[in-house]
């Protein structure tokens, strides 16, 4: 990945998107696609898709979701500390001691989230975010209630960083690498001559709702669509892998195998990954996905999906961790696939 693509890439890491709040990458991914995309879309969710050929029968939907997971202020107390609940899958053990930044309605203020001293007891085995509060160092309720509300959104204040020269770690790596992937496709697809249309979604919501796939999937109507996800690597210390598989980092893109995976798109890309001499990875998702993926195929009349996934360590916490590799191969695989679609592709399994 040349340095330019790697500096947009760590500028989207770096610009909050919590659930519910991702106007701004939004508007950042749309001025990077407006380059070279046919046309740029957008609807009422706050989805952003970049089309290519978008006059072409056969229309493919990429799907990465540009939210991550956040805090919630839920109370503020007469002493001016903010308390919180959880704007999707925060794990409290992780936010102990963490630093924060507050995206108040006033203000945005720099925040940490207290622990009580081990001389005082500590945390006591397991725990939840009622036991957490957010310090940004004012002294009442009256004064913190100027920049901050119930309601408004918390991130890690957490930079993202690469590491020995081939991993990227940071916070909300899920899914913003899916974001970047996608429009990635789309520019390199803009190259080509497509017998397809092409359809980069940003999508919102996924890590509360995915109500941001279920709005682009049914505007765009697709013939087929593919979520561009994360998934748990376990190639670290203390993973089990007789229960959970085996997932590399720089193992190569990682398919989804299951019920609501159509077989006919894994084929292809399992074709493509062939062409490339690309190792590929698998994962199970015997009756969801858990993605973007589960949205979109129940929209419309219903739609053939698949995942491809990028492996990643850490899920949900302030150091999520992905390879350049995986990245730079997820992208190759999707645009070699797609730059020889010929529309007329039949994704019927009954088909032979």
């Amino acid at each position: 990945m040349n340095q330019e693509r790697l500096n947009f890439l760590l500028e989207l890491l770096h610009t909050p998107s919590p659930s519910s709040m991702e106007m701004e990458i939004q508007k950042r991914w749309i001025k990077e696609m407006d380059s070279f995309a046919d046309e740029i879309r957008t609807d009422h969710a706050g989805n952003a898709i970049a089309v290519l050929n978008p006059e072409a029968d056969f229309k493919i939907l990429l799907a990465g979701h540009c939210d991550e997971i956040a805090l919630v202020v839920n109370r503020i107390d007469d002493e001016g500390f903010l308390h919180f609940d959880k704007m999707g899958g925060i794990n409290p053990k992780a936010a102990v001691g963490m630093k924060v930044t507050v995206l108040g309605y006033g203000r945005t203020l720099t925040g940490v989230i207290g622990v009580n001293a081990q001389h005082h007891g500590g945390l006591k085995g397991d725990f939840g975010l009622e036991e957490l509060f957010i310090d940004c160092g004012a002294k009442s309720k009256q004064e913190i209630e100027e920049f901050v509300q119930i309601g408004d959104l918390a991130v890690y204040k957490r930079e993202p960083e690469v590491m020995m020269d081939r991993y990227i770690s940071g916070r909300g790596l899920d899914n913003r690498t899916g974001q970047f992937i996608v429009g990635e496709v789309l520019r390199k697809l803009a190259e080509k001559d497509l017998n397809v249309g092409v359809y980069a979604a940003s999508t919102v919501n996924e890590e509360t709702n995915m109500g941001g796939a279920f709005f682009a999937a049914a505007g765009v109507e697709p013939t087929m669509a593919i979520a561009c996800d994360v998934t748990f690597a376990t190639d670290y210390p203390g993973v089990n892998k007789r229960k959970h598989g085996d997932v590399r980092l720089e193992g190569g893109p990682v398919l989804a195998k299951g019920a609501p995976i159509n077989r006919k798109i894994n084929q292809l890309l399992e074709n493509t990954a062939k062409s490339l001499t690309m190792d590929v990875q698998y994962e199970l998702t015997p009756r969801m996905t858990g993605t973007d993926a589960d949205k979109m195929r129940l929209t419309g009349k219903g739609v053939p999906v698949s995942l491809v996934s990028l492996p990643l360590r850490y899920m949900h916490s302030p150091v999520e961790t992905v390879s350049i590799k995986d990245i730079e191969q997820e992208i190759d695989l999707l645009v070699e696939m797609i730059a020889n679609m010929k529309g007329t592709e039949s994704l019927n399994p009954l088909d032979d």
